[in-house]
């Protein structure tokens, strides 16, 4: 079967790799229909050193359950599913706790991190496959299938970030970052309520997605000007959330900078940075709290696909090209080149 790996830094390739095949008795193995490349990809596209063991790359994905193992019972062969990125049993404490991405089972991780199989390939081998594995109730050929797929990460890291940062119908939000996951924390601050919504991005085409997600003003300024227009947008104050949908510090300065006084900074943007300001003068002197980390979308996509599949949310529409299996290579180019918002891949 072909698959995608990362051999370095701006070096990805589709390859014929061996079929993945069942190993354990709570595996399933699963024809991919729909992935995608995600924002968070690009982090080691930019920087990851050469390997002579390349990286299996991908981790969102929907599509057909192909066989399973003796012990799996809660999907069977012909079912349509999607994978959140992370691998769980959907059983231990901390899964029970709705925190899916610290399972303590073993066999848990990350898609990419010690899992031998990736989503950009035309096929893949789910561990733990009852507790990761979620039913979609349509054909693969379905229009939602772009939505749906914003369920294996994009839109449940959203949602997650604006829980995260208490966001209600009584919430003024900023949201640093006019990515994928920057617009669906709009979308998803929306859904839950948020009074106003500023989005602080400086491409226009992306940034007219928020507005139509549902952001109030757009501030495409960055550092002490950007800082300031928000305070200038709220009366001097700041925002009651700020979402941080970056990762980059000069992000999280950014937010310390809009945030309002009591409240909170969550961040979803993977870190590419271990130290930052959290003292007196920067988070404990205004009772600031920070909040977010990786998403446990697994213990959302049951509370977010409703909307989905009646129209009430079209977060799919952050996919702005297709491309098949051939085409990933250039997809990662055109999106590290901001030439693409989100590639979606039909293999």
């Amino acid at each position: 079967m072909r698959a995608t790996l990362m051999y370095g830094a701006g070096d990805v390739r589709v390859e014929d790799v061996p079929d993945s095949v069942i190993k354990l008795p709570t595996d399933a193995l699963v024809r991919v229909t729909a992935s995608c490349i995600c924002g968070s990809d690009l982090w080691p596209y930019g920087s990851m050193p050469p390997a002579d063991a390349p990286a299996r790359m991908g981790h969102e994905f929907v599509g057909v359950v192909e066989d399973t193992g003796a012990e799996v019972t809660t999907v069977t062969r012909g079912d349509l599913v999607v994978a959140p990125f992370a691998i769980s049993d959907n059983a231990c404490a901390f899964c029970r706790d709705g925190l899916h991405t610290s399972c303590a089972h073993p066999q848990a991780n990350f898609w990419g991190s010690g899992s031998e199989d990736g989503g950009q390939a035309e096929a893949v081998r789910v561990p733990l496959a009852d507790g990761t594995l979620v039913k979609l109730p349509v054909a693969p050929d379905s229009a939602l299938m772009p939505s749906l797929l914003t369920l294996s990460d994009v839109l449940g890291t959203g949602h997650h970030a604006a829980v995260a940062g208490g966001v209600n119908e009584r919430t003024s939000v900023t949201v640093i970052g006019d990515g994928a996951v920057g617009l669906l924390a709009v979308l998803s601050a929306k859904r839950l309520g948020a009074e106003r919504i500023i989005l602080m991005g400086r491409h226009q085409a992306r940034t007219d997605f928020g507005r139509e997600f549902g952001a109030t003003d757009v501030v495409a300024a960055r550092g002490e000007e950007g800082i300031a227009r928000v305070r200038e947008l709220t009366g001097g104050h700041g925002t009651r959330a700020v979402i941080e949908a970056v990762g980059h510090l000069t992000a999280y300065e950014q937010a310390l900078g809009v945030v309002r006084r009591g409240g909170v900074i969550s961040r979803v943007g993977v870190p590419q940075y271990e130290e930052a300001p959290v003292g007196f003068g920067s988070l404990f002197r205004h009772n600031l709290r920070l909040a977010g980390g990786p998403a446990p979308v697994r213990a959302y996509i049951e509370e977010l696909m409703p909307d989905i599949l009646d129209g009430t949310i079209e977060p799919g529409k952050v996919f702005d090209t297709t491309t098949d299996l051939d085409g990933v290579p250039a997809g990662y180019q055109a999106m590290a080149d901001r030439k693409n918002l989100k590639v979606l891949i039909a293999p």
